[in-house]
């Protein structure tokens, strides 16, 4: 693994970039020097105490009581961070480091409306109405605030004002169907449900008045609902507050609730293969230190950056921008097609807004790259320092591409790390080269290995992604799993005591990293996990469809690669174009756009095992080659004959 290398690191770069600032306040308040990334990578997994305390120290955490340790029992399920102290997430959000009061800290561009931008004092007034208007409707520690809205000024607002109570935010974006939104809402029972009219996507309006409506009807925990005129300004609701209600005038105060430091600020969702989407409960600090020293140490964020990542709120990178602010980083907002009017739009807008560090996804790159954009030709990116990309792997043609067409100077960041940990586990550094086609390292305080079948760590050929050493934004645990048995099974079933990620790695000698793929069945569509068990409920819902298998076969180029789905039908019926049409139709519909499949296929059965799981993980070694004798233990399955027709339709895909 030897990419030829397409940037280097100023000579300088300790005396101009976060990361250098932080070593030189390790040399001189904790007497530490170390020579090179690698050291000092290998120091912050190790001694995870004294790390952590420097994260904690050098970015000046707001204790409102002081912890009485760093960590208490590093075993991990369970790891105790921070123990006895209590903070506020949003508190640290809104003291915005650097920023005068009148400097711009939010500015949201959108396909529906016109721009806005928020400075710093803007941003705490409406924070602070709304805290209080969440008051009025009775919200405290611990009770549940749901957004089902777009990547707007609005619902950061409501996710801090939540936040600074002590109540608990999750979002859902408005593309998502009924079904998907309940299936995750249910679980957490919300008392209050933040929800826009509708939205544009390019020029189309798309009204959610309806979906809010089933939504609402769905939830009987919700005891109010405000409905954010976006789409109409004008726009009401039978028994719902408006968002003016909720951001009324008022004489209270801005105040932030402490809490400990794994109190529940938000719950992310992490569709799996079975079962309903794991609702992943992430903490006020753990989040705190994570993206503090990711934006700050990785990304090189500070005071005058204009961050921008394109993300919807459905999507844990959204989680991730709007900490920005905390290093005292603007940040830009985006809700709208990103392919509208062209692909240059993302382009021109970073432009527009003076961003310095743009984050995207892989596909969205190549896509640029197939359709033969340059970047720099439409728009002035001279001001762009760093680019993002994750959401899938980003193969070394897309690296190359960056450099030729965006900006030689600028470093290119891959990276990757999940829902599950709300940030990356690798990624990029100032200190070091970007390599073609690698993410360039393991992460500060991640202590990433690759491991072989047999469960022993290996450098330079692929392994599977773990983590061996706790990280302060691990879940605080799955809401409602007591016992924390969910949570076990998603991570530590396969290896005890260690982090199993489900992806693909090799790690090379010099500590370049490249990840091939999910080594399970959870799909990855366009950077977006999707769970098999959301298509299967939505799919077996019709009456014509018995039985159903889905799998998301990789692009080697690091595209959005297909989904097929096979169906088995009820009573001897053929699969018509009526049918697939009607199928793609109800997926789109409950579920969302990127749930529709690219093809669909019929078979005679699904393959199960004696105890009825169904095996994705066959049927996609099958698909993509393996012989069926390799891919499945044919005396485990209750009908090992229903592989044959996955076996047949492999040879004829390969032989077409």
């Amino acid at each position: 693994m030897q990419g030829e290398i397409l940037w280097t690191p100023r000579a300088d770069v300790r005396e101009h970039t976060r990361i250098g600032d932080y070593l030189r306040w390790l040399g001189e308040r904790r007497g530490l020097d170390f020579a090179d990334y690698d050291e000092l990578w290998r120091w912050s997994v190790t001694d995870l105490d004294a790390f952590w305390r420097s994260i904690w120290d050098y970015f000046e955490v707001i204790a409102h009581t002081a912890p009485t340790a760093t960590i208490e029992d590093p075993a991990m399920p369970g790891t105790r961070w921070f123990p006895g102290a209590t903070l506020n997430y949003a508190e640290h959000v809104l003291r915005m480091p650097g920023l005068a009061d009148d400097a711009p800290v939010v500015v949201a561009h959108s396909q529906t409306r016109a721009p806005v931008t928020l400075t710093a004092a803007q941003l705490r007034e409406r924070v602070r109405r709304v805290r209080a208007g969440l008051r009025r409707l009775g919200v405290g520690p611990g009770d549940r605030v749901a957004a089902y809205a777009p990547n707007i000024p609005e619902t950061f607002v409501l996710m801090l004002a939540t936040a600074s109570l002590g109540a608990i935010f999750s979002s859902c974006a408005p593309e998502f169907g009924t079904r998907s939104v309940t299936d995750r809402w249910q679980q957490i029972e919300p008392t209050v449900l933040v929800a826009v009219d509708g939205y544009r996507y390019g020029e189309k309006p798309i009204d959610r008045r309806a979906e809010v409506a089933a939504i609402r009807a769905a939830l009987p925990s919700v005891v109010h609902t405000v409905l954010l005129g976006y789409l109409d300004p004008a726009a009401t609701g039978d028994g719902t507050l408006t968002w003016s209600d909720l951001a009324a005038d008022t004489d209270e105060p801005l105040a932030f609730e402490a809490v400990p430091f794994d109190h529940p600020l938000y719950v992310l969702y992490s569709s799996g293969t079975t079962g309903l989407p794991k609702p992943i409960v992430h903490g006020h600090g753990g989040i705190l230190l994570e993206h503090l020293k990711m934006l700050a140490l990785h990304h090189d964020l500070g005071p005058g950056d204009r961050f921008l990542w394109f993300s919807t709120t459905g999507w844990m990178m959204w989680n991730f921008l709007v900490s920005g602010p905390a290093v005292g980083a603007a940040i830009v907002l985006f809700d709208g097609n990103p392919a509208h009017p062209g692909l240059d739009a993302l382009w021109r807008l970073a432009e527009e807004t003076g961003t310095t560090y743009f984050g995207t996804s892989a596909p969205f790159l190549l896509a640029c790259r197939k359709a033969g954009l340059v970047p720099s030709e439409v728009a002035d990116l001279r001001a762009l320092r760093g680019l993002g990309s994750t959401g899938a792997p980003l193969p070394a043609e897309g690296f190359r591409w960056v450099y030729e067409t965006v900006n030689p100077d600028l470093q290119l960041q891959s990276l990757s790390g999940g829902t599950d940990v709300c940030t990356g586990f690798v990624g990029g550094v100032a200190l070091l080269p970007v390599h073609a086609g690698e993410i360039a390292c393991r992460c500060l305080g991640a202590k990433v290995e690759a491991r072989s079948a047999d469960g022993t760590p290996v450098v330079g050929e692929l392994g599977e992604l773990v983590i061996t050493a706790p990280m302060p934004s691990m879940p605080v645990g799955f809401w409602g799993d007591t016992d924390g048995r969910r949570y076990r099974e998603a991570y530590f079933d396969v290896y005890p005591g260690v982090w199993r990620h489900g992806d693909w790695i090799t790690v090379s000698e010099r500590g370049t990293c490249v990840i091939t793929g999910r080594s399970d069945a959870t799909l990855n569509r366009g950077g977006v996990r999707l769970g098999t068990a959301e298509f299967y409920s939505v799919v077996e819902g019709l009456d014509e469809v018995a039985d159903s298998v889905v799998v998301h076969l990789e692009d080697d180029e690091g595209g959005a690669g297909e989904l097929l789905l096979f169906v088995v039908l009820q009573g001897g019926r053929e699969l018509d174009d009526e049918l697939r049409r009607r199928i793609c139709r109800e997926l789109r519909t409950a579920l969302s756009p990127r749930h529709v499949p690219d093809e669909i296929h019929q078979v005679g059965a699904v393959p199960r095992t004696l105890s009825a799981k169904k095996l994705e993980v066959p049927v996609k070694k099958i698909l993509t080659g393996t012989p069926v004798e390799s891919a499945a233990a044919k005396g485990a399955l209750a009908n090992p004959e229903s592989l044959t027709a996955f076996e047949r339709f492999a040879k004829e895909r390969n032989a077409g």
